[in-house]
């Protein structure tokens, strides 16, 4: 029971710090790390622990999961470049740097050093995911950084598996060597034939509450059972969820995906508040145990790896930018600019990766305390620092509308009309000149930009009416003319007719 009254208070944390965070237009992970921080700070804070490799499974799969389900093959593709430059060269160049200054000024070992830096490599699909849904930016630089957070924590923890591996000496240089080079392509094989086997299975789930619990039981059981398996799990879950993304629409009803959408996102959500908020409340603890004597001198290490992790980052992209600038304006493609560069750059925020990799370290692992230390003061360094500077960045960049998503979509829209008008070639009834002269309104609206269902008079009439169906329901109800059964069973109807005609920026939710 305390452990339960712990977390409920945590939540009303949460719950008031999102308040914060939306009046002040600050990204909800770093207003929570915050919190956490300050809650810490406090003599009654609970001392809430979890185990780290339960901690990846519970908060991390579930963000891979709504990051790549958002995120198509293709786009991996088209930026493979970028891609290999951060999720690849990036998290190496970081590693290496922060282990040479591990080895130098703390005197750690090798293996121990490049844990560190493994540790503190890859910024976070959660973390990202949630700073980049606030901005208005580029849609090649928003793909690059979501693809980016969704590799490099595969290419980290293969790193981190070898070095503590190496320094365990658990098993011969060559069957490590053999589990590495196995562990990528085992997780997307794996991903892959779970996510066939899934399809096939959901079929005869679909319409029910056991679906919906049979898609996290998959999701999570991807993990576990790579995890099993020694192959990287973080790739299995991408190629799970990709999977599906491709295949899943097309055989999922509308309600059913409505429903499966609004669970997912409101989970997601929820274990993203508890996990930055719980990584503020590791501060004490990790102090705590640091020996008296030796603590600023702990700070002062962890605060160079902090320094370290951005410079070598900004470094490295800034680099990759400006050659990849030369290069194409020598070969006639488009080039990506300097502000895009200094926003990838600087959208580097660390999260529960680095933070439950650090956990996890065995008791006895050398230099444990201050890596622990280390991976603290980056994830809060940069969820802090530049989650909070992030937007004023932006503000500063300021780029130019990207309209491309706008355009496409609205070509579509008119691609679709025109395919539901051609239906009705033949048909001269009342019914169907009712529908053509609706579609002829939809196309118009789709061909200056603008959303149907926003300009068409039709649904604004319609909205207005529902409205006014609505009051009258709940003066039935209150009345006591019907039961709350016919009233929310009317209330459900009018719910689908008002989504049906009302345009999508009036059904976004807001954090907070």
């Amino acid at each position: 029971m305390p452990f339960f009254e712990s977390v409920l208070t945590l939540l009303l944390v949460a719950i008031a710090s999102l308040q914060v965070s939306r009046r002040l237009n600050i990204p909800y992970p770093s207003m929570l790390a915050l919190a956490g921080v300050a809650v810490a700070a406090l003599p009654w804070a609970p001392d809430i622990g979890i185990d780290p490799r339960l901690a990846l499974a519970l908060f991390i799969a579930p963000a891979l999961l709504d990051a790549a389900y958002d995120l198509p093959p293709r786009a991996l593709g088209d930026n493979w470049r970028p891609l290999l430059a951060l999720a690849a060269v990036a998290v190496l160049l970081t590693t290496a740097a922060v282990a040479w200054i591990g080895v130098t000024f703390a005197g750690l070992p090798v293996a121990a050093a490049i844990a560190l830096g493994a540790i503190v490599a890859p910024p976070d699909a959660a973390a990202s995911s949630a700073m980049l849904s606030r901005f208005a930016l580029p849609r090649r630089t928003v793909a690059v950084l979501k693809g980016e957070s969704l590799l490099n924590d595969a290419t980290a923890l293969l790193v981190f598996s070898a070095a503590v591996a190496a320094n365990g000496a658990t098993t011969t240089n060559t069957l490590l060597f053999t589990e590495l080079l196995l562990a990528a392509p085992g997780g997307l094989i794996l991903g892959y034939v779970l996510a066939r086997l899934y399809i096939a299975v959901s079929s005869g789930l679909a319409g029910t509450l056991g679906g919906t619990l049979f898609e996290f039981v998959t999701v999570f059981g991807a993990w576990i059972i790579a995890e099993h398996v020694h192959v990287s799990a973080v790739l299995c879950v991408v190629a799970f969820a990709m999977t599906i993304a491709t295949h899943i629409p097309e055989r999922q009803s509308p309600r059913d995906r409505i429903h499966s959408y609004a669970v997912w996102e409101t989970s997601v959500f929820l274990l993203n508040v508890l996990a930055f908020l719980l990584m503020g409340l590791q501060a004490k603890a990790i102090i705590s145990r640091l020996e008296p004597n030796g603590v600023w001198d702990a700070v002062w290490f962890a605060s160079m790896v902090f320094v370290v992790v951005i410079s070598v980052r900004a470094a490295w992209v800034m680099l990759y930018n400006r050659v990849l600038w030369v290069w194409a304006r020598q070969s006639g493609v488009n080039a990506p600019t300097l502000a895009q560069g200094v926003l990838v750059s600087w959208c580097g925020m660390r999260g529960l990766v680095t933070m439950a990799a650090a956990l996890a370290l065995p008791t006895d692992f050398p230099g444990r305390d201050l890596i622990v230390l280390s991976a603290l003061a980056v994830v809060l360094g940069t969820l802090i620092l530049q989650g909070l500077t992030l937007g004023p960045l932006i503000r500063y960049l300021d780029f130019q509308p990207d309209a491309s998503f706008d355009e496409s979509a609205a070509k579509v829209r008119v691609a679709l009309i025109d395919a539901a008008v051609a239906t009705l070639a033949g048909r001269d009834d009342e019914p169907a000149r009712r529908l053509r002269e609706i579609y002829q309104e939809d196309r118009e609206a789709a061909i200056l930009g603008r959303h149907p269902r926003d300009a068409n008079e039709l649904d604004k009439l319609r909205r207005k009416t529902i409205a006014i169906k609505r009051s009258k329901l709940a003066e039935l109800r209150r009345s006591g003319e019907i039961d709350d059964d016919v009233f929310h069973a009317i209330e459900q109807d009018l719910d689908f007719a008002e989504l049906a005609a009302s345009p999508p920026d009036r059904l976004e939710m807001m954090e907070g």
